[in-house]
């Protein structure tokens, strides 16, 4: 049996806070208030008998028992938060058809899921479910063969269409296991390990190529490479290096035991993952489809990539539930 004084309230309460670092945003993210947000902390590290979390650094720092007791935690919060995202049956069975969107880097994980859930609650539906990149799925969600999508933030506004922001996906550094390069020295080139880039068509090269300018990093466009997974073959093979961000990451699997990954140095910049619906489609079934997509987000890539690489917890996360419509 658990002790007393571990409640499932309090690993949740414990996870936001390892993951905001901040008192004040681990209330808002369980919807408590600070006193009772305290209170659970105070009980969850009395019970376990060990402090979790440095408590006089801002933001707050997980403890060496902290970072132990979240890898463990977060599997089971992780195992929870599947069984609750399986039995989620939406009220859909009115509608007559849906054609969705899903950016391709869900393919391995979130996608599937994503469709049995719906397909057990499309009853008499026509559905259609593609998979593309954030540029082609925006295009189709403009010429209206496509009523939601869920991809990044691209570049530009979308005219008469409803946003569901859903997660921050921040970049970051990935390099063979063994590298012994820092972040910084990659960036400056002072490496013999050349920087694998995406393809140039591809919205995440952009961003990653604007960022870099920005910060006055000029690499060597030696290696381009149109397929992530391909992309993180050879950084694993020891070909070269790459910047990404946790989606990219958690979708090779295959390779962690042979890749390191890093933060970026501030500033670090983000793509924004969401789901966008065309205007007509306002209304309950987009905030429940992105309700859905937030609650397997949670559970099968972000808690999982935080249990394993802890210091993303500061800007790995899921975003409020709010929506805009593009002018």
């Amino acid at each position: 049996m658990l002790h007393k004084g571990i409640t499932l309230r309090g690993i949740e309460v414990f996870e936001a806070l390892a993951r905001t670092g901040s008192v004040a945003q681990a209330a808002h993210a369980t919807g408590l208030s600070q006193p009772a947000v305290s209170q659970q902390m105070r009980n969850l590290e009395a019970a376990i008998g060990a402090e979790l979390v440095d408590h006089t650094r801002r933001p707050m720092r997980l403890t060496q028992a902290g970072q132990m007791f979240l890898r463990r935690a977060g599997l089971a919060l992780t195992e929870l938060r599947q069984a609750q995202s399986e039995v989620t049956v939406m009220d859909l069975a009115h509608l007559e058809a849906l054609n969705l969107g899903v950016i391709d880097d869900f393919d391995d994980d979130l996608t599937p899921r994503l469709a049995t859930i719906l397909g057990d609650s499309l009853t008499g539906c026509r559905f259609r479910m593609i998979t593309a990149g954030s540029n082609e799925l925006a295009d189709a969600l403009r010429d209206k063969s496509l009523h939601m999508a869920l991809f990044a933030q691209i570049e530009g506004k979308l005219d008469a269409v409803v946003e569901y922001p859903l997660a921050r996906d921040p970049f970051i550094i990935v390099t063979p296991e063994q590298t012994p390069h820092a972040p910084a020295a990659l960036l400056s080139g002072d490496s013999d390990l050349p920087f694998l880039r995406y393809a140039k068509d591809q919205l995440i090269a952009r961003q990653i190529d604007a960022h870099l300018a920005a910060q006055s990093h000029d690499l060597p466009a030696r290696f381009e490479i149109g397929s992530h997974l391909a992309l993180m073959a050879m950084v694993a093979r020891g070909i070269g290096w790459a910047i990404t961000t946790p989606l990219g990451y958690m979708r090779a699997a295959r390779f962690h035991n042979k890749l390191a990954a890093h933060p970026l140095p501030a500033p670090v910049p983000s793509r924004t993952i969401s789901l966008f619906a065309g205007d007509e489609w306002s209304g309950p079934v987009p905030r429940d489809i992105a309700q859905t997509l937030r609650q397997l987000m949670q559970t099968h890539m972000i808690a999982p990539a935080i249990a394993q690489l802890p210091w993303l917890a500061d800007g790995f996360h899921l975003l409020e539930d709010y929506n805009r419509i593009g002018d």
